[in-house]
């Protein structure tokens, strides 16, 4: 197999397979698995395009080393924000620490810490924190109240500021709850106004639950066609929607 291994000293081979491990689950964990083949079959010179493709504008960007932390201890940034608590319990610290349990998919344990920041008067109409509480309970697969909260929080902002994610986790909720017209309303309008890829997939899914697989294949085709006029920065972050909407494609014709 052609390499740049050819060119290299035998001694060095154990740090170029090294580096090749490591390259492949940064890929793989970050949602880059299109490189794995590269990776794979040109190890060599694959480990010196992947560097310069994607480690070193992650570098630059700040990401790397906060990524490669969550990786080496996952809990950090909770044991991190939890010892803050306890030198200083503050609404800061409380939403910080939130955040940390929602990175690592611990919704139930956010939620008490968001709904006693609302508790302080300070912060009762806050729309943002109103909105963390949202996701969060959506996230705990609590529907109605999600659904609630979006609602109390979303005329507090000033207009033209919804986050067209919050947008859709709302669509979401809405067909968790049982509201499918108001659902598909929802998902459609944010496929018409934000051309949103991850909305096109879930709009499939919809689709497909209700029995429209015509339909769903539509969206699931749009969402792989539309990420080809996306600049190559953004291709990376909403590539995962292409490729969950090629399996459903290719789960049609099996």
């Amino acid at each position: 197999m052609f390499s740049l291994f050819s060119f290299f000293n035998p001694a060095y081979y154990p740090l170029l397979i090294a580096a090749q491990v490591l390259c492949i689950i940064h890929a793989y964990k970050t949602g880059r698995r299109n490189w794995i083949y590269l990776l794979i079959f040109l190890p060599g010179i694959g480990v010196l395009i992947y560097l310069f493709m994607e480690i070193l504008p992650d570098i630059r960007r700040g990401e790397f080393v906060p990524t490669l932390q969550r990786w080496i201890t996952p809990h950090y940034r909770i044991r991190e924000w939890e010892q803050r608590i306890r030198l200083s319990d503050t609404v800061f610290n409380r939403l910080n620490l939130a955040k940390a349990y929602e990175e690592r998919d611990l919704p139930a344990k956010a939620i008490p810490l968001v709904m006693s920041c609302l508790e302080d008067d300070l912060y009762a109409r806050d729309p943002d924190i109103m909105l963390q509480l949202a996701r969060l309970l959506f996230e705990d697969g609590k529907y109605a109240e999600s659904l609630a909260q979006f609602s109390k929080a979303w005329p507090l902002q000033p207009p033209g500021l919804r986050k067209m994610e919050d947008e859709l986790i709302y669509s979401r909720a809405l067909e968790a709850s049982g509201a499918l017209p108001q659902a598909e309303e929802a998902y459609q309008r944010i496929i018409r106004v934000h051309h949103s890829l991850e909305a096109m997939y879930w709009y499939g899914l919809f689709l497909k639950k209700q029995g429209r697989p015509e339909e769903a294949m539509a969206q699931f085709r749009s969402a792989r066609e539309e990420i080809r006029l996306y600049p190559r920065y953004a291709r990376r972050r909403y590539m995962q929607w292409v490729r969950l909407s090629r399996r459903e494609m290719l789960s049609k014709k099996g």
